[in-house]
C-alpha cells in the first residue's frame, strides 16, 4: 500500500514521562548529561581517529561510522524529549513523528549490520592475521559500509513507506519518541501485514547479523584458546569484550522490542527499553570502546602531549 496523504493530522500528544510529573525535572538534567556525554564522547572519538594515524585502521573506521550513527540517532530523539520534559504542552508534529519513525528504523538496522561487520573484522584480525590487511583493505571497508547503509535503507525505510497506514484518534503516542512498535497500536486498519513485515525485517537486520556475530566470536574463542602467548590472549579478549558488551545490550533490547507480538506491548516497560538502545547505549559506546582500549588511550595521550607544543608555536 502506498503512503497516503495524512495532512489532516498536524500534531500528536507525546506522553513521554508526563505520567510521573515529579520525575520530569530530575530526568531532564539526567538525560541532558547523558546526551552531552554522547555528543562529546562520539565526536571526540571521530576527531581522535582522524588526527592520529595509528588509529586509522579498519576497526576504527567502522567505529567512526558507529559513532556518527549514535550522534545522529540520539539527536533525532533526545532534544525533543528534553523539550517535552519541561513543556506544559507535550506534543510532536506529525511530520517529525514520521521522521523519527523512519530514522530510528534506519539507524537501528544500520547499527546491527555495522556491529556484525565489526565482529567479522575482529575475526579476520585474530583468526587470519597474515591476510588481514590484504583482505580488509580500504576499498573493502568502504564497500562494506556502503553495503550496510544501502541494505539498511531497503530493508527498513522502503518497506515502511509502502505499508504505513492512517492513524486513528486520539492521537496519543504513549512513548518517549515515535517508532514502529508504538505506531502499530495507532493504525486504523488491521496491522497483520505490518507486524509480519516488522518481524521479517527484524529477522534480516537483527537475527542474521546476530548469528554472524555469534559465529565470529565462537571462531575467535577457539583461536584465542589456541594461542600460546598469554599477552596475545589478553589483547584479543580486551578488544573483543568491549564489542561483546555493546552487542549484548543493543541486541537484547532491540530483539525484545521489534520481534515480539503486539499483544505483549507495555507502555511503561517499553519506554525504559527504548531508553537503553536510543539514549543510554549510544553514550556508553565511546566509553566502552575507549576506557579499556590501550590504543585509544595511547592516541589520546599523544594528542594531549602534542597540544601544548602546538599552542606554544
Amino acid at each position: 500500500m502506498a503512503q497516503k496523504n495524512f495532512s489532516t493530522i498536524t500534531e500528536l500528544v507525546l506522553v513521554g514521562f508526563s505520567n510521573h510529573p515529579q520525575a520530569e525535572i530530575p530526568l531532564f538534567f539526567l538525560f541532558s548529561v547523558v546526551y552531552l556525554v554522547n555528543l562529546f564522547g562520539n565526536i571526540a572519538l571521530i576527531i581522535l581517529v582522524a588526527i592520529d594515524s595509528c588509529l586509522q585502521t579498519p576497526m576504527y573506521f567502522f567505529l567512526c561510522h558507529l559513532a556518527f550513527l549514535n550522534i545522529f540517532y540520539t539527536t533525532t530523539v533526545v532534544p525533543k524529549m528534553l523539550f517535552n520534559l519541561l513543556a506544559s504542552k507535550k506534543v510532536i508534529s506529525y511530520e517529525f513523528c514520521l521522521a523519527q519513525t523512519y530514522i530510528s528504523l534506519l539507524m537501528g538496522a544500520a547499527e546491527c549490520i555495522i556491529l556484525a561487520i565489526m565482529a567479522l573484522d575482529r575475526y579476520m584480525a585474530i583468526c587470519d592475521p597474515l591476510r588481514y590487511l590484504l583482505i580488509m583493505n580500504w576499498s573493502m571497508c568502504v564497500q562494506l559500509i556502503l553495503g550496510a547503509w544501502t541494505i539498511s535503507f531497503f530493508a527498513s525505510v522502503v518497506p515502511l513507506y509502502f505499508t504505513i497506514l492512517p492513524l486513528c484518534g486520539p492521537y496519543i503516542v504513549d512513548h518517549i519518541f515515535c517508532e514502529v512498535p508504538v505506531l502499530l497500536h495507532m493504525f486504523c486498519a488491521d496491522t497483520s501485514l505490518q507486524e509480519t513485515m516488522m518481524v521479517i525485517g527484524a529477522s534480516g537486520t537483527l537475527l542474521l547479523p546476530f548469528f554472524l556475530i555469534t559465529l565470529s566470536y565462537l571462531r575467535i574463542l577457539v583461536a584465542v584458546m589456541r594461542m600460546h602467548s598469554t599477552e596475545g590472549r589478553k589483547k584479543a579478549f580486551s578488544t573483543c569484550s568491549s564489542h561483546l558488551t555493546v552487542v549484548t545490550v543493543y541486541y537484547g533490547t532491540g530483539i525484545f522490542m521489534y520481534m515480539r507480538p503486539k499483544s505483549l506491548y507495555s507502555a511503561e516497560g517499553d519506554k525504559l527499553i527504548s531508553l537503553f538502545y536510543a539514549v543510554i547505549n549510544p553514550a556508553l559506546n565511546p566509553l566502552i570502546y575507549s576506557l579499556r582500549n590501550k590504543e585509544v588511550n595511547g592516541a589520546l595521550k599523544r594528542v594531549l602531549e602534542r597540544w601544548p607544543v602546538s599552542q606554544g608555536k
